[in-house]
């Protein structure tokens, strides 16, 4: 497998960073996550417009422009023996310079970021998953109050990620001060009378971009949606509820904390947006 580090594109096992990167002592850097079918990048764009903001949300200058990342990227992914990859970026703040303290919660001065890349194989549902639909249980989320930074500092998701694991369940959907924020790893959406709700972007949650093209698509097909705060109570008495994201795409959840989601198989809705987001996907990768 061939990474790139720090302007090398490399073999996986030769690729090293000091023990004193702040990636590594602080968690201080950002990360992106890009969907790569068929050897192309999807909404790529959109992406690296998320990680300029994850860079502007935590003071880090961008290290390249649009232009220089698109073509790393697309070097990474042609040198990959896989044509359908999930393909992840990350910025550090980099290690500090001479004369400067080893660990410092301050920022380093002038030292560079660590920039590293690497794909592996997606893996996105399969048919018969998204048939089936999967569980999810409900936990407080408490999290830090920029959740709308990709931080690489992903321990409280971690925490609560495993909450579905222990209980054999694909996801976590996290609720703060009694209303819908997201999963611990995805958006969520509620399906209730027809209507597709979404919560409203926010410091509290990261908005996906998958989360995006549902909305796009909902706009485009005529679908009754709305983006607004959504109590616990509505989740609870959802009659569809989704999680999105690259990996998983569209994918109904159909029993909450033990109890069956509307009736408790995926719903007409979630099946419609998913042939509408497999459509739309053939169309952007042919373009």
């Amino acid at each position: 497998m061939s990474v790139y580090l720090n302007g090398q594109f490399l073999p996986l096992a030769d690729a090293k960073i000091s023990v004193l990167d702040r990636g590594f002592v602080f968690g201080d850097g950002v990360y992106e996550l890009v969907p790569v079918y068929s050897n192309k990048p999807f909404r790529l764009d959109a992406h690296l417009r998320r990680l300029q903001a994850s860079l502007d949300g935590i003071r880090l200058a961008n290290p390249h422009q649009i232009a220089g990342w698109r073509e790393l990227i697309l070097q990474l992914i042609a040198q990959q023996a896989f044509a359908d990859q999930s393909l992840y970026i990350q910025v550090t703040r980099g290690t500090p310079g001479a004369g400067q303290p080893p660990r410092d919660h301050a920022f380093p001065q002038g030292g560079p970021p660590t920039v590293f890349m690497f794909a592996q194989p997606l893996v996105t549902s399969t048919p018969e998953q998204k048939a089936a639909g999967v569980c999810a249980v409900t936990a407080v989320d408490n999290r830090w109050l920029r959740c709308d930074i990709k931080a690489v500092s992903l321990l409280a998701n971690i925490l609560l990620r495993q909450q579905a694991v222990d209980a054999d369940c694909a996801e976590t959907v996290m609720l703060r001060d009694g209303f819908l924020t997201e999963g611990a790893a995805s958006n969520i959406f509620v399906v209730k009378s027809g209507v597709l709700l979404a919560p409203p972007p926010s410091n509290l949650m990261l908005t996906g971009v998958t989360y995006d093209v549902v909305l796009e698509l909902a706009a485009a097909n005529g679908i009754p949606h709305a983006v607004r705060a959504i109590a616990e109570a509505e989740v609870r008495a959802a009659d569809e509820l989704w999680m999105t994201s690259s990996t998983k795409e569209i994918m109904a959840i159909v029993k909450l904390d033990g109890e069956p989601v509307g009736a408790g198989v995926p719903g007409p809705l979630a099946r419609q947006m998913d042939g509408l987001y497999q459509t739309f996907k053939q169309q952007v990768m042919r373009a």
